[in-house]
């Protein structure tokens, strides 16, 4: 503790209760409101409906859901491969090369989303590569976007497994495929779920690039949300955004829970 008066804890724990309440609790509180209201012209919503979480959960917004879900999965799965494999190859160098070719793979999220997504679509519009207005784009630009907090989480869990275990498994005849495979990829599990955690929630709402470059008939949730709202559809935007809050929550405290328990063998 910074701080060591009982009277400067409690007035330190009230300020962290009064910030969380007004910059988390609120917004989120008014938002589910406003999901569950008819009509909301005054200082408080008017009536009460669940008929904006039935809309959630059908026609095009059941899509945009299980876009982002294929989205997340897949920019997750394919960031976690690629972080995992140059957190591995940068073992082979020394520490001041490291630090500089790791400064490179950080370089994507030092770069504001919206000019992401503009690259993309600019580079990938024409070409033999040419991917606008396809669902391989949209995947592109979430790699990019995710693919520096995969690399990060997985070279700190790779930094705390001791270089004598493997050590020793290689005086023991092992082979780098063998240690690989039995000792590294076991003891990163816990590290590499929490990553996969980390890029998938990051990629469920990931706007500012997707908003660019998605092709016509195939939208995210965050674009349909911003959609929806910038029509003024407030209440259906809200829902949708419970939906999303939700589901990422759902699915973030499984992986963790995965990763404790990995973590605990």
């Amino acid at each position: 503790m910074l701080i060591w008066s009982r009277k400067g804890r409690t007035v330190a724990g009230a300020l962290a209760v009064t910030l969380f309440t007004g910059f988390f609790l609120l917004p989120l509180a008014v938002i589910l409101m406003s999901s569950l209201s008819q009509q909301w012209n005054g200082l408080l919503p008017s009536g009460f409906t669940l008929g904006h979480f039935v809309n959630a959960f059908r026609g095009a917004a059941w899509d945009a859901l299980f876009s982002s879900l294929i989205v997340g999965f897949c920019a997750s799965l394919f960031a976690l491969l690629c972080g995992m494999w140059a957190a591995l190859a940068l073992r082979q160098y020394g520490a001041k090369l490291q630090k500089y070719l790791g400064l490179a793979f950080y370089l994507p999220s030092a770069i504001p989303s919206v000019s992401v997504g503009l690259g993309i679509l600019v580079a990938f519009s024409h070409g033999p590569l040419q991917m606008n207005g396809t669902f391989w784009i949209v995947l592109a630009a979430h790699f990019v976007l995710i693919s520096a907090f995969t690399f990060s989480n997985v070279s700190t869990g790779l930094a705390r497994i001791p270089a004598d275990i493997e050590h020793v498994a290689s005086s023991l005849g092992a082979s780098p495929w063998y240690r690989l495979r039995y000792i590294t990829l076991p003891l990163m599990s816990p590290w590499m779920i929490s990553a996969l955690a980390l890029s998938l929630s990051l990629s469920m709402g990931e706007l500012g690039a997707t908003v660019m470059i998605y092709p016509p008939g195939w939208t995210t949730l965050p674009v349909t949300i911003f959609s929806l709202t910038d029509r003024g559809n407030i209440a259906d935007g809200s829902a949708l955004t419970i939906v999303l809050v939700g589901v990422t929550l759902l699915l973030m405290i499984k992986l963790e829970r995965i990763a404790r328990r990995l973590g605990q063998r």
